[in-house]
């Protein structure tokens, strides 16, 4: 099983700046990222969480929450899309038991630049939808 000083050589492996806000968890940038992400070892599982957005108000939800699930069944690898409090996350758990390198980099790189929508983009795409049901007039085209 993976310990907390085998999740730190790998953070200090993917060359990641962290802070431990208290036992177990961590705060992590990694160098590509503008956004920290939020790791909680907590046996048997690693959590991991990265504030996305402040969700808009409720005009448009529909069309959000269609978007979202859209992007998790289509685009989100590791991990899901999530509301909490007024915010828009994504999170993934890893099981410690078997835990390695590879995937915590696979899985804080997933919730760095996403692959097919990056973070910065999410807003966007979420923005255009929301738009769309607004004006249903207005045709994005992708």
């Amino acid at each position: 099983m993976v310990t907390r000083e085998d999740l730190e050589s790998f953070l200090i492996r993917m060359d990641a700046d962290y802070q431990e806000l208290e036992e177990g968890m961590y705060l992590v940038r990694t160098r590509a990222e503008e956004l920290p992400i939020v790791l909680n070892y907590s046996p048997p599982l690693l959590l991991l969480r990265l504030k996305v957005m402040d969700l808009p108000d409720e005009k448009g939800s529909r069309e959000l929450f269609r978007t979202l699930l859209e992007l998790n069944a289509n685009d989100v690898v590791h991990g899901a899309y999530g509301l909490e409090d007024g915010e828009l996350i994504l999170s993934d758990t890893l099981e410690l038991e078997t835990l390695d390198f590879g995937e915590v980099q696979a899985s804080v790189g997933t919730h760095g630049p996403h692959p097919r929508h990056g973070r910065r983009d999410v807003g966007e795409l979420i923005h255009g939808h929301l738009q769309q049901a607004v004006d249903p007039h207005q045709v994005q085209h992708q």
